[in-house]
C-alpha cells in the first residue's frame, strides 16, 4: 500500500459500534466536543497527529505519512475548529485546554505511549504537551518549528516576511488604517471579534489569504478567497492564540524548558525557505535538544504537502515503527 497515495477509508475505525468513537465526537467539558477519528492497524503503535493553525482542522490527507500496517493513527480537531463544536469558539480555549484534550483522548483510547506528530502550531503544541507529559510521548516528529516567541510573530506580523511579499502585505495591512499598523495583530482582533459578521469576514478572509498565500515555495501570489465558515474558524482561533501569546507562562516558555523532554527523542524537518517559520527557530530547538535530529529540506517552504518534505516526513515515520514498538 502505498504510503503517501492512499488507502485508508474515510469511515473506517477500529471500534465496534457500541464505542463511543462511531459517532467521532468526544465530550471535552467547557461546553466543547471535539471531532476525533482512526485508521490503520488497531495493534500497532499509537501515533496522534496536531494539525496547524490554531484553527486549521485535520483532514484525510494527514493520514498518508504513516504505513496503515505499522500505525495506529488518531486525528482531531481541537477545540472550536474543523467538525468540533462549537465552531470558531473562543471561549474556553487555551493552549493547557488543548493539552488537557489530547490527555482525554488518550485515556479514552486507552494508550500508555504515542508518538506525537505536529506542524506549524501542531509543533508548538507538541512540545508543550510533550513537555507536560513526558512519560507519554515516545518521539516527537516536528515540521515548520514555531516556538510562539515575540519574535516569530513580529517577523510575520510586523513586516518581516512582508519585505519579501510587499504586494501582498500590502493587501494584508491596507484592511487597517495606518494609524493601526503598529500592531497589526491587535488591529485584526478588533475585527475578528467586532460582532459584525460581515466585517469579521472580510477581516478573516485577509488574514488566512497572508499566511495561506506565504505557506508554499511554489506560490506566487493569491489563489482566490478563502470559504467563509473556514476563514472565520481559523483566522479567529490564529489571532486569539496570537494575542495571548499563546497562553503560555513567558517569552521563550518552550525553549526554557527543554530540560524536561531530556529523554523524548525527536524527528525536525524544516523547510530552509519557510517564510512563516524561518529555519532560526528550528536550530535553536535543535541545539537546545541533544535528543534530536534536524532535517533541512533544501528547496522547501512551510506547507505540509511539499514533496521534499513529505518525503522526509514518510522517512521518519518508517524509521520509527520498529523503535515505537
Amino acid at each position: 500500500m502505498d504510503k503517501v497515495t492512499g488507502q485508508i477509508s474515510a469511515t473506517q475505525f477500529l471500534y465496534p459500534p457500541t464505542d463511543p468513537f462511531d459517532q467521532r465526537m468526544l465530550e471535552v467539558g467547557d461546553g466543547h466536543r471535539l471531532y476525533v477519528e482512526q485508521c490503520g492497524n488497531p495493534d500497532a503503535p499509537a501515533v496522534i497527529v496536531l494539525h496547524g493553525g490554531p484553527g486549521g482542522g485535520c483532514s484525510p490527507a494527514m493520514r498518508r505519512y504513516f504505513d496503515p500496517s505499522a500505525w495506529r493513527i488518531i486525528l482531531f480537531d481541537q477545540r472550536g475548529c474543523g467538525r468540533s463544536r462549537p465552531h470558531a469558539s473562543v471561549e474556553n480555549n487555551t493552549t493547557w485546554d488543548l493539552v488537557a484534550d489530547i490527555e482525554r483522548i488518550r485515556e479514552t483510547l486507552g494508550i500508555d505511549r504515542w508518538v506525537v506528530f505536529g506542524g506549524s502550531w501542531g509543533a508548538t503544541l507538541s512540545l508543550v504537551y510533550a513537555q507536560t507529559h513526558p512519560d507519554r510521548a515516545r518521539h516527537l516528529v516536528l515540521r515548520g518549528i514555531f516556538l510562539m516567541t515575540e519574535a516569530e510573530l513580529q517577523w510575520f506580523y510586523g513586516g518581516g516576511a512582508g519585505m519579501f511579499w510587499p504586494e501582498v502585505w500590502r493587501r494584508f495591512t491596507d484592511l487597517v488604517p495606518e494609524a493601526e499598523h503598529d500592531d497589526l495583530i491587535a488591529a485584526y482582533h478588533r475585527r475578528l471579534f467586532s460582532g459584525n459578521v460581515t466585517e469579521e469576514t472580510r477581516a478573516a478572509r485577509a488574514w488566512a489569504s497572508w499566511e495561506n498565500t506565504l505557506a508554499s515555495i511554489d506560490n506566487d501570489g493569491p489563489r482566490g478567497e478563502s470559504p467563509a465558515e473556514y476563514a472565520r474558524a481559523f483566522s479567529r482561533l490564529e489571532n486569539h492564540y496570537f494575542t495571548n501569546r499563546g497562553f503560555l507562562e513567558e517569552d521563550g516558555h518552550i525553549l526554557n524548558r527543554m530540560d524536561r523532554l531530556a529523554d523524548v527523542p525527536g524527528t525536525i524537518v524544516q523547510g530552509r525557505y519557510d517564510m512563516i517559520c524561518p529555519p532560526v527557530a528550528a536550530d535553536r530547538l535543535h541545539r537546545a535538544w541533544p535528543g534530536s535530529a534536524l532535517i533541512v529540506v533544501p528547496r522547501a517552504g512551510h506547507a505540509l504537502s511539499e514533496p521534499g518534505i513529505s518525503r522526509e516526513l514518510v522517512a521518519a515515520t518508517d524509521r520509527l515503527r520498529s523503535i515505537a514498538r
